[in-house]
C-alpha cells in the first residue's frame, strides 16, 4: 500500500501534542544513505529472532550463545542510535531558542514555562539537553548522572498536614482531590472586584493581533492608565518590545533574560502611562502597587497577547489587576496562528471567519469565542494531568523502594540503629549463601569468599542439615568472628590513640584510620576523645556508618540508572498490546532485588575482612582538617622475614619454605595475605597449602 501523497515526500512525522517524532521510510533510506546496510536504523523483532536461533538446529550451543549475544548487541546499538537522532531531530524541531531556553553565558538554560524564570541547574534528560546545545553550537557538557530522584507529587506526600492558599486552584480542584484528597474551597475577596474583564480578541493571523495589541497599548497609555503587557515566551516579549520601540512608548521587559530586576521594575508598574512586558512572571512576590493619578484613569490594564495552554496562568495575569477593590482591565488577544489554537480549537473558528467573509485586520469578540478557547485549554489541562497522573503510576513504584533504601540510609548517616540493620543483613548474606549452593564445596567456597571464614561444620554435617539450620549455624559463628575481630581492632589501636592524645591532645581532635580488605581501601575519620572514651568501639563503629553510606550511595546510583533504562524499554511493549506499566512493574522488583543483594555481599564481605593496615609508620594518621585517605598503604610486618633474619626470597611469595615445614598440623587455622594485599583469615592450612608452595601467598599468623 502506498503512503498517502501528503507524507510521501516527508522524512519524518512532527507530533506537538505528544512532544514526539517519529522516521518516515523515506527518512531512514536517507540516512542510510548509499550503506549497504538497509535495516541501519530498523530494530529487529527481537523475540522472533531470538526464538529462531533458539530453533536453529544446524548450530552448536556455543555458537547459539555467540548468535544471541551478537543479535542483543545489534538491538542495544540500534536502539542508541534511533535514540540519539529523534533526540536531535526534537531538540531542532520542538523545541525554539527563548521560548523553552535561552543561550546564556554560553549555555543552554530553560525557561519554566509557567512562571517564565530561569531555571538554574536543570538539565533536559536523555541526551535531550546535549541535543539543544549541539544544534545552538555551545559546550557540549557530559551526561548527568541521577543520585536522588523523586516526583513533586510524592514529595508533597512525604508530609503528615497538606494545605496551601492560591488564587488559581479553582481549575484543578479535579487533580487536588485525586492525587491528595485534598478539597478546593473559594474564599471570598475582602473587597468586591470592580475589574472589567473583556472578552477575547480573535484575529486571522498573529500579524494582525501584534498590530491591535500596540494600536490598544498606546491608547491606554495616551489616557494615562499603567500598562502589563503578559506575553508566553521571551521571544514574544521581544517582539512586542521591538513594536513599541518603533512606535517610541517607553516600557520595560520583564523575561528570563532580566528576571534579576523583577522587584524593582513591578514596583513601578502602577505608575500612570507605564508599559511592562512580561513573561508568566510579573508581580509574583512584589504587588503592584496603583498611584492615585492610575486609579483615577481606570487603574491597571492587562494585555494578554495570547492564550496560555493552562487557564490557571491566564487567571493569575488577569489577577494583577483589580486587587483589593482597584479598578482595572484585562484583555486578551487571540490569533487563530496561536499554538493553543492552531493544535486544539482554530477549525471551527476559521469557518466562521470565512462565513463572516472578515477583512484583514478585523476582530471577531464574543462570549461564545472566548468559551470556546477555555474548552481548547481545558483539553489541554485535561492532557497534561494524564501525563502527569502516568508519570506519578511510574514513580509510585520507584516510592517502595526509595522508603526501603533511605531508611537504611537514614540508619547508616545516624548510627542509631547501624548494628540492627548490619546483623540483619548478614543473616540475609548467610540465609541466600545457604540457600542457593547446593554442594559442600560451593557452599564452603561462598563462605570464604564472602564471609572470609571457613565453614562450622564438616561435610557430613552438611548433608545431615536443612538449608535453614546451615544459615543459622554460618550466621552464628560469622556474627561472633566479626564481634572478635573488632575488639582486636579497637584494642590494636586503643594504645595509639592514648599515646596520641596524652602528647597533642589539645591540638589534635580527630584522627584518619585507613581501613582494607585486602582489596579496597578507604580512612574513616574518627573523634579522638569520643573513641578513648568508649575503648576504640567509635573506630569501628564509624567505620561500618563510612562503609554503609558508600556502598548505597553508589549501588543505588547505577540502580536509578538501571530504572530509567527500564523504563524506556518497556514502552515498546504497547506494540504487543501490554501494558508497559504492568512489565514496568514486574522488572523492578526484580531490579531491586539484583541491587539488595548486592549491597548485603558487598558491606558484609569488606565488614568481615576489613582490619588496619600494619605500616612502618603509625597506622593512624593525625588531622584537624580531615584529609583525604592515603590511597596507597602496604604492609612491612616481623612476618615479612623467615626465622634466620633473612628477607623473603623472590621466587615465589616471601619465606614460606621455612613457614611451611613448622606447620605440622595441616588443619590448623592460619591468616595468608597474598600478592595484592588480600588477607585471609583463619582458614584450615591445608585448604591454602597449594598457594603457598606455589608463591601464590604467604602466612602471616
Amino acid at each position: 500500500m502506498s503512503p498517502p501523497v501528503a507524507d510521501a515526500p516527508l522524512y519524518f512525522t512532527i507530533d506537538e501534542r505528544h512532544n514526539s517524532i517519529e522516521l518516515t521510510e523515506k527518512g531512514i533510506d536517507f540516512l542510510t544513505g548509499e550503506s549497504d546496510q538497509t535495516n541501519f536504523f530498523i530494530l529487529p523483532d527481537i523475540a522472533v529472532d531470538l526464538d529462531a536461533i533458539e530453533k536453529d538446529e544446524s548450530l552448536s550451543e556455543q555458537e547459539r550463545i555467540l548468535h544471541k549475544e551478537a543479535l542483543i548487541r545489534d538491538y542495544s546499538v540500534k536502539t542508541a542510535r534511533i535514540h540519539t537522532v529523534n533526540q536531535l531531530l526534537k531538540a531542532y524541531t520542538l523545541f525554539e531558542k527563548d521560548v523553552e531556553y535561552v543561550i546564556m553565558d554560553g549555555k543552554v538554560k530553560i525557561v519554566d514555562e509557567q512562571t517564565g524564570r530561569i531555571m538554574d541547574g536543570r538539565r533536559y534528560s536523555d541526551g535531550l539537553h546535549q541535543a539543544i546545545e549541539a544544534k545552538e553550537s555551545v559546550r557540549v557538557e557530559d551526561a548527568t548522572q541521577t543520585y536522588a530522584t523523586v516526583t513533586l507529587q510524592n514529595y508533597f506526600r512525604m508530609y503528615h498536614k497538606l494545605a496551601g492558599m492560591t488564587g488559581t486552584a479553582e481549575t484543578e480542584a479535579g487533580e487536588f482531590w485525586e492525587i491528595y484528597k485534598l478539597d478546593v474551597v473559594s474564599v471570598p475577596t475582602n473587597r468586591g472586584i470592580t475589574r472589567k474583564d473583556q472578552e477575547d480578541k480573535v484575529y486571522r493571523s498573529v500579524r494582525e493581533k501584534y498590530n491591535a495589541v500596540t494600536d490598544e497599548i498606546v491608547e491606554l497609555v495616551e489616557a494615562g492608565r499603567p500598562v502589563l503587557v503578559g506575553t508566553t515566551s521571551v521571544e514574544n516579549s521581544e517582539i512586542i518590545s521591538r513594536m513599541l520601540t518603533l512606535r517610541k512608548i517607553p516600557h520595560q521587559v520583564l523575561n528570563a533574560k532580566q528576571h534579576q530586576k523583577e522587584a524593582e521594575v513591578v514596583a513601578e508598574a502602577g505608575k500612570p502611562g507605564t508599559v511592562t512586558i512580561a513573561t508568566n512572571m510579573a508581580g509574583r512576590g512584589t504587588d503592584i502597587k496603583l498611584t492615585p493619578e492610575s486609579k483615577a484613569a481606570g487603574g491597571l490594564a492587562i494585555i494578554g497577547t495570547e492564550r496560555h495552554e493552562s487557564r490557571r496562568v491566564d487567571r493569575q495575569l488577569r489577577g494583577r489587576s483589580g486587587r483589593q477593590g482597584d479598578p482595572g482591565s484585562s484583555q486578551f488577544f487571540v490569533s487563530l496562528e496561536d499554538n493553543l489554537m492552531r493544535l486544539f480549537g482554530s477549525d471551527r473558528m476559521a469557518k466562521v471567519m470565512d462565513r463572516m467573509g472578515l477583512e484583514e485586520g478585523e476582530v471577531i469578540q464574543s462570549g461564545m469565542i472566548t468559551k470556546s478557547i477555555e474548552r481548547a485549554q481545558k483539553k489541554v489541562e485535561e492532557n497534561n494531568f494524564g501525563m502527569r497522573k502516568r508519570l506519578l503510576e511510574y514513580d509510585d513504584v520507584m516510592n517502595y523502594q526509595r522508603d526501603a533504601i533511605y531508611t537504611r540510609r537514614r540508619n547508616a548517616l545516624f548510627g542509631d540503629r547501624l548494628a540492627v540493620d548490619i546483623a540483619n543483613t548478614l543473616f540475609d548474606v548467610c540465609e541466600e549463601i545457604a540457600n542457593t549452593a547446593n554442594t559442600y564445596a560451593e557452599l564452603e567456597l561462598a563462605s570464604i569468599t564472602t564471609l572470609g571464614m571457613e565453614l562450622p561444620f564438616t561435610e557430613s554435617e552438611f548433608a545431615s542439615m536443612k538449608p535453614a539450620q546451615r544459615a543459622q549455624k554460618l550466621y552464628d559463628v560469622a556474627e561472633t568472628q566479626y564481634q572478635e575481630k573488632n575488639k582486636g581492632i579497637a584494642d590494636k589501636a586503643l594504645p595509639i590513640l592514648q599515646s596520641i592524645y596524652a602528647e597533642r591532645g589539645g591540638t589534635i581532635t580527630e584522627i584518619m584510620i585507613p581501613f582494607s580488605d585486602g582489596l579496597r581501601q578507604t580512612g574513616v575519620v574518627v573523634g579522638l576523645k569520643k573513641a578513648i572514651d568508649n575503648e576504640g568501639r567509635e573506630i569501628t563503629h564509624e567505620m561500618e556508618k563510612a562503609i554503609a553510606l558508600s556502598l548505597i550511595d553508589q549501588e543505588w546510583k547505577e540502580h536509578l540508572r538501571e530504572m530509567d533504562d527500564l523504563k524506556q524499554s518497556v514502552q515498546n511493549a504497547v506494540f504487543e498490546q501490554k501494558d508497559p506499566l504492568l512489565i514496568y512493574k514486574f522488572e523492578s522488583v526484580e531490579l531491586f532485588k539484583r541491587f539488595l543483594s548486592k549491597v548485603n555481599f558487598d558491606m558484609i564481605s569488606f565488614l568481615m575482612k576489613a582490619d588496619i593496615p600494619q605500616e612502618e609508620a603509625a597506622p593512624v594518621q593525625q588531622t584537624v582538617h580531615r584529609p583525604e585517605p592515603t590511597p596507597d598503604l602496604h604492609t612491612n610486618r616481623e612476618e615479612d622475614y623467615d626465622a634466620d633474619g633473612e628477607e623473603y626470597g623472590e621466587e615465589g611469595a616471601k619465606g614460606q619454605p621455612a613457614r611451611a615445614e613448622k606447620i605440622a598440623d595441616r588443619n590448623q587455622k592460619v591468616s595468608v595475605q597474598y600478592r595484592d594485599g588480600r588477607v585471609l583469615r583463619d582458614v584450615k592450612y591445608k585448604r591454602v597449602e597449594q598457594e603457598i608452595k606455589n608463591g601464590d601467598c604467604v602466612v602471616i599468623e
